[in-house]
């Protein structure tokens, strides 16, 4: 049977964008493979019967709950708490709930800083496609480890990309995206030496101990604040037109001390995306009072400081429906 020159040009322009078959629920993506830095064809449209008009498949009990600014989770046996494994994870209770509160089942939740994959693992939970990518290769592994350990059965996918958050774009098309939910490193403040000055608890497995995320010159978390606040701009405007519009982008963030300073890492992304487009839309605290163990007296008798590990910032912004400049 002869291919005609017009169903051979259509086979070739279908052949551009890689396809995931209906078996593969769970990829990897490395340098080198067949989906590196192409266009992903994963399902990206709500599959719920919902309202069209609706934010989410939540009920209005629920929704009442979500109402509260201040949040609370606790961590199941899932979960990875070891810092040794990853310095910064978070709760998936917490990707649940954030996941839930601003997508339908069946649309695409975007991790542009997967880390240790816990978004990919709540997104699978509440039957949502979701696509995580991180620099290094220890955190990728990770990703497919747990979505192999706890392999439940559902129509969603979950990929996780070895690459830099710059190149997103590559795999992704316009307006697919209904969500991104991310924690980014906070640039270089994990790089130092632990000097612990609780009173109560002077050594412990973090007395001097450096929690970096990597050494890559392209990692967020080797960056001063400044260039830092930068990069995450330049980096999160790429993804306003992969975004739908209305469509919510959360960022968790805690703010620092760092030489007896209090540095305001939330600040200082609220200024920047609010810059590059985006609407900021709440702040929700996080707050972790009922998950950190063995806090101690820092500061007493003169220099009152705030525990930061006791609460978090989860900043919630949205794409407008028109974009500045375009």
């Amino acid at each position: 049977m002869t291919i005609s020159p017009l169903n051979s040009l259509k086979n070739r322009k279908k052949e551009k964008k890689a396809k995931i078959s209906l078996a593969e629920r769970t990829l990897v993506i490395k340098e080198g493979a067949d989906l590196y830095r192409k266009k992903i064809n994963i399902n990206h449209k709500k599959t719920c019967s919902c309202n069209k008009n609706y934010l989410n498949c939540m009920s209005p009990k629920e929704w009442l709950k979500s109402q509260i600014g201040v949040w609370r989770f606790y961590y199941e046996a899932r979960d990875i708490r070891d810092k040794n494994i990853h310095p910064a994870t978070f709760p998936i209770s917490l990707s649940r709930k954030i996941i839930e509160l601003f997508t339908h089942e069946g649309e695409l939740v975007l991790d542009p800083f997967v880390g240790s994959g816990t978004t990919l693992v709540a997104a699978r939970d509440t039957n949502r496609n979701a696509i995580g990518f991180d620099l290094q290769t220890k955190y990728i592994d990770l990703c497919k480890q747990r979505l192999k350990e706890h392999n439940l059965f559902g129509a969603s996918t979950q990929i996780a990309a070895q690459d830099d958050a710059r190149n997103i774009p590559l795999y992704l098309e316009p307006e697919t995206i209904s969500l991104i939910w991310t924690s980014p490193p906070y640039a270089n403040l994990l790089n130092r030496r632990r000097q612990n000055k609780s009173r109560r608890f002077r050594d412990n497995e973090q007395l001097g101990k450096i929690e970096q995320y990597s050494s890559d010159p392209r990692d967020l978390g080797t960056m001063n604040l400044d260039d830092y606040s930068v990069a995450m701009g330049e980096i999160f405007e790429s993804f306003l037109l992969l975004l739908r519009p209305k469509a919510h982008c959360v960022i968790n963030v805690p703010d620092m001390w760092w030489e007896n300073k209090r540095i305001t890492i939330h600040v200082s992304l609220i200024n920047e995306l609010r810059k590059r487009g985006y609407e900021l839309r709440n702040v929700i605290i996080w707050d972790r009072t009922n998950i950190v163990n063995q806090i101690g007296i820092f500061g007493w008798p003169s220099n009152y400081i705030t525990m930061g590990v006791t609460f978090e910032y989860l900043l919630d912004f949205w794409r407008p429906e028109k974009i500045r400049g375009t």
